[in-house]
């Protein structure tokens, strides 16, 4: 990369950092659970060596690190306004297997040693095309044999109509200095767009397609989504490509529901069964192009664990995972999900009772007979209903609650603004349930009589053990 642009990308993310916070869908107890699921044998995260490239100050892996004591976790960013500002917290907090620094990833070289998992959210399609192979480089080089790198990017289609909105709002803001003038200057001009722009135009189309996503995101994802000096969007099939020449190879989605074709019906299925047959890649490339999709969180491994990967879902890997509901934490109980069969019942009784905590195969096997259990299983994992890990992912119960002996889950409390749960999920929470989690991670009792309807919330959301 240039030294030009490297000093533009640093001043950008200095000026304007990145919110960073807990990403659940790149936590390595995810990642372990999904390439267990498809027949890999990964390293447990408890005691792993964990590298996030792009890390910012900190927010997605200081509570991976609290969680792990014995793992290692090191990330890596170009900003040295936002690695201090990770520092700082993670001095406040006493973490001691972290290491944050200041970097530039062309700048990697073998004296960073090896990685069970290498994680990368937010920051490929947004650098120039060198720092793109140094990712590449790094995840080869660095990545253990039996490890998981996900890298996340943004992909075409879906990313045809955003660039139409990006290429208007970087047009009236490029001669603005500051990152407050640009993103006034960006959104004047969309809204120039919407009231001038006919109805039914293909400028009108992607307008409609886009604003929504304008309009609910915050000030720093605008920024650096938006008008970043680098946003290269690509094909699905041409990443892959990128990551066979380097020795990788595709293993899965972070979101696995979006590989089964099955999803979309048998008008779907069929032909695409019988065009894309095996290819997995294949396949996936022609599902992005039927859902419009414009963001993707990939998952490589080494080219030589691709022929254990199955993707025809077995019995046996799914008797190695623990189960628990993929719902809202703050969303009301049960919300949005259909009655179940009543064959399965039962089984979704069991998910409920102990939700958000997980069950083992085993477990769901003491409340249903095991065919029963597992057709029923395997259909949560294939519509993406379920979270599962390989190992129990507990909270407190109830009765815990009642009595006054929970405590806060280890990594709950980061900021005043939101807390981070037991499936690495931020969690928004009022100033009470804050204060009352800084109580309870201080070892303090609660006052049941006072406090317990704040109680049950937070351990509904996770926070408590």
């Amino acid at each position: 990369m240039s030294q030009h642009l490297t000093a533009l990308l640093q001043q950008s993310y200095d000026e304007t950092p990145y919110a960073s916070h807990p990403f659940a869908q790149t936590t390595p107890e995810r990642l372990e659970g999904i390439a267990t699921l498809f027949g890999l044998a990964p390293t447990p995260p408890t005691a792993a060596r964990v590298l996030e490239l792009g890390c910012a100050s900190g927010g997605n892996i200081i509570p991976f690190a609290l969680r792990h004591p014995e793992a290692h976790v090191v990330g890596l960013d170009l900003s040295a306004v936002q690695i201090e500002q990770g520092l700082e917290r993670v001095r406040q907090l006493g973490i001691t297997n972290l290491e944050l620094r200041q970097m530039n990833l062309e700048d990697v070289d073998a004296s960073l040693g090896s990685f069970d998992y290498i994680l990368c959210h937010g920051v490929y399609s947004w650098v120039p095309d060198s720092v793109q192979k140094a990712i590449m480089r790094i995840c080869r080089t660095h990545l253990t044999p039996a490890g998981i790198a996900y890298i996340s990017f943004n992909t075409y289609p879906g990313w045809k109509a955003r660039e139409i909105v990006r290429d208007a709002m970087l047009f009236r803001a490029e001669t603005r200095t500051t990152p407050a003038d640009k993103m006034a200057y960006a959104r004047g001009m969309t809204d120039f767009l919407v009231q001038m722009s006919p109805e039914g135009s293909l400028l009108r189309k992607a307008l409609d397609e886009v604003l929504p996503t304008i309009e609910a995101a915050g000030p720093t994802y605008l920024m650096h989504e938006f008008l970043e000096h680098c946003n290269q969007p690509m094909y699905f099939r041409d990443f892959v490509a990128s990551a066979r020449m380097q020795g990788l190879d595709y293993l899965a989605d972070a979101e696995p529901q979006t590989m089964f074709v099955t999803n979309h019906g048998p008008q779907v299925a069929e032909p695409l069964l019988k065009e894309a047959g095996s290819d997995q890649v294949l396949m996936e490339q022609y599902l992005d192009f039927l859902t419009n999709r414009s963001f993707r969180q990939s998952l490589l491994v080494h080219a030589a664990q691709k022929k254990d990967v199955k993707y025809r879902i077995d019995p046996g890997c799914l008797q190695k995972l623990h189960y628990a509901w993929r719902e809202d934490p703050q969303a009301p109980e049960g919300a949005g999900r259909a009655a179940p069969p009543s064959a399965a019942a039962a089984v979704h009784a069991a998910l409920d009772a102990a939700f958000p905590a997980t069950l083992s195969f085993a477990e769901l096997c003491a409340a249903a007979p095991l065919p029963v259990v597992t057709a029923c299983v395997e259909e949560l994992v294939i519509t993406g209903r379920v979270r599962y890990a390989c190992r129990p992912v507990a909270c407190a119960s109830a009765a815990k609650v009642a009595t006054g002996r929970a405590l806060a889950y280890p990594a709950a409390a980061l900021r005043p603004d939101f807390a981070c749960n037991i499936w690495h999920q931020p969690v928004k929470l009022s100033a009470a349930e804050y204060a009352l989690l800084l109580r309870l991670q201080d070892g303090a009792a609660a006052d049941i009589e006072q406090d317990g309807y704040s109680l049950e919330r937070l351990r509904r959301f996770g926070l408590l053990v």
